[in-house]
C-alpha cells in the first residue's frame, strides 16, 4: 500500500481490478459469484446487500444472538422491511430446527424475502453452522435468499458460497483479510443479481450494484474507488490464497483457537459460547467472575501493559472481555497476549494461578505439533 496513487482509469488499475476479484471469489468460495467493493465498512456492505436485494414492505426473517445479528435486524428496520426477529441466548448460535420450523410456518400470501444470519457472531464468540441452516431451508421447501454476514470470519474460517448456496455474503477489509478498515465488500450470487433486478429493491445511489457491475467487467469503477486499500488486498488476497493456501489458514485459526481455549479452561473461566461444538476459530468471548469489571480489568491490562484485548460490548459489557485470534498471527504471539492476560489476573488479585492458562496453551500448541508431525509417517504406512 505505501506506493504511488495510479491513476484508476489506467490500464494497470484495470488489472488490479481484475486480480482482486479473482481473489475474493477463492475466499468466497464461488465461481461464478460477483465480487462487489465499496470505499466503506462492514456496515455499509451489509446497507449495499439490503437495499439492492429487498424493497420496503419485504419480509425477513433476523435471528439475534448478539450485538451484530441484532443489528442487522435494527439496519432492516430502518429501510421499511418487515422484520419477523427471532431472540436467542447471547452465547448460542442459530438452531437449524428453528429456521425450519419459522419456514414452514411462513404465510404462503407474502412470505420472507430473506433469512439473515451473522456466520460469526464477534460480541458472543459463537459460529453459526451456515451449510445446516441452508438444509434447513431446503428441508422448508422455501426459496428466501440467504445473507450471511462474514465481517469477523471470511478468510479465517471454512466458508462456500457456492456449495451452500448463500446468496449474499458481507464482509470489510479490517478482520481475516487483514487490511485497515475501510472496505466495504460483498459476495452476490447470480441468483441474487437476478431476482434483484426482477424485484426491484430499495431507493439508493452510491450503493446501487448495477453500475458497478457494469464498470467493473472493464476493470473501473463507478465512483473514485480506495485505491491503495485495493493495492493492499490484492497482496492480502495473495498472502492468503496462493503463499499460505487457505486450507492452511483455517487449520492455523482452529489450532490457535484451541491453544486460546485451552487457556480459558486452565484459568477455570468459562466462555460466553455456551456449546463448545459452536465456538469461534476468531475471537474467544470470556466471562469474568462475578463481581469483577471487566472494563476495569481491560483499562489496567492496556494502561500497564500495552494490552490489546476486546471488552464486552451490548448486554455483556463489564461482564466478558474477548480475545481476538485471526488474521496475521501466531503461536507466540497467541502466548505472549495468555501470558499478559495472567498478568492482569494476578495485578488485580483475581483467583487465577499465574502460569495455568499459559502452559495449558503450550499443551494444546504441542500436541497439534506432535499430531502435524506424525501425519506423514502415518500416510506413509497407509
Amino acid at each position: 500500500m505505501d506506493r504511488p496513487i495510479v491513476d484508476h482509469r489506467s490500464p494497470e488499475f484495470a488489472q488490479l481490478t481484475e486480480d482482486v476479484r479473482g481473489g475474493l471469489r477463492r475466499v468466497f468460495g464461488t465461481h461464478d459469484g460477483a465480487p462487489m467493493l465499496y470505499p466503506s465498512s462492514g456496515t455499509g456492505a451489509t446497507e449495499a446487500a439490503l437495499v439492492n436485494a429487498l424493497a420496503p414492505g419485504d419480509r425477513v426473517l433476523v435471528f439475534n444472538y448478539g450485538v451484530f445479528s441484532g443489528g442487522m435486524a435494527a439496519i432492516a428496520r430502518r429501510f421499511g422491511f418487515e422484520v419477523d426477529e427471532v431472540k436467542l441466548g447471547w452465547g448460542q448460535a442459530v438452531p437449524p430446527a428453528e429456521v425450519e420450523r419459522k419456514l414452514r410456518a411462513d404465510s404462503p400470501t407474502n412470505p420472507y424475502r430473506a433469512v439473515l444470519i451473522v456466520h460469526n457472531e464477534t460480541s458472543t464468540g459463537v459460529t453459526c453452522d451456515i451449510a445446516a441452516i441452508r438444509q434447513a431451508m431446503d428441508a422448508a421447501n422455501h426459496d428466501a435468499m440467504l445473507i450471511v454476514d462474514t465481517v469477523s470470519s471470511l478468510a479465517s474460517i471454512d466458508f462456500r458460497m457456492d456449495e451452500w448456496r448463500v446468496d449474499l455474503v458481507i464482509c470489510g477489509s479490517q478482520k481475516g483479510l487483514m487490511l485497515p478498515p475501510g472496505l466495504g465488500i460483498l459476495g452476490v450470487s447470480r441468483r441474487a443479481l437476478a431476482l434483484a433486478e426482477q424485484h426491484g429493491g430499495s431507493p439508493r445511489h452510491f450503493f446501487d450494484w448495477a453500475p458497478i457491475m457494469r464498470e467493473n467487467r472493464i476493470g473501473l469503477f463507478p465512483y473514485t474507488p480506495a485505491t491503495l486499500m485495493l493495492f493492499g488486498l490484492r497482496e492480502a488476497l495473495k498472502m492468503l490464497v496462493d503463499e499460505e493456501g487457505l486450507e492452511n489458514v483455517f487449520a492455523r485459526h482452529q489450532r490457535l483457537a484451541d491453544g486460546v481455549r485451552a487457556a480459558v479452561r486452565g484459568w477455570g473461566l468459562p466462555t460466553v459460547c455456551e456449546d463448545p461444538a459452536t465456538a469461534s476459530n476468531t475471537i474467544t468471548a470470556v466471562r469474568t467472575p462475578a463481581g469483577v469489571d471487566s472494563n476495569e480489568l481491560l483499562k489496567w491490562g492496556r494502561d500497564r501493559y500495552a494490552l490489546s484485548l476486546g471488552g464486552g460490548i451490548g448486554e455483556l459489557s463489564g461482564q466478558a472481555f474477548r480475545i481476538g485470534h485471526l488474521g496475521s498471527l501466531n503461536e507466540l504471539e497467541v502466548m505472549g497476549m495468555i501470558g499478559g492476560i495472567e498478568l492482569v489476573f494476578a495485578d488485580q488479585q483475581l483467583a487465577v494461578k499465574p502460569g495455568s492458562g499459559l502452559l495449558a496453551c503450550q499443551a494444546s500448541f504441542l500436541a497439534a505439533g506432535a499430531q502435524k508431525a506424525a501425519q506423514p509417517a502415518a500416510l506413509a504406512a497407509v
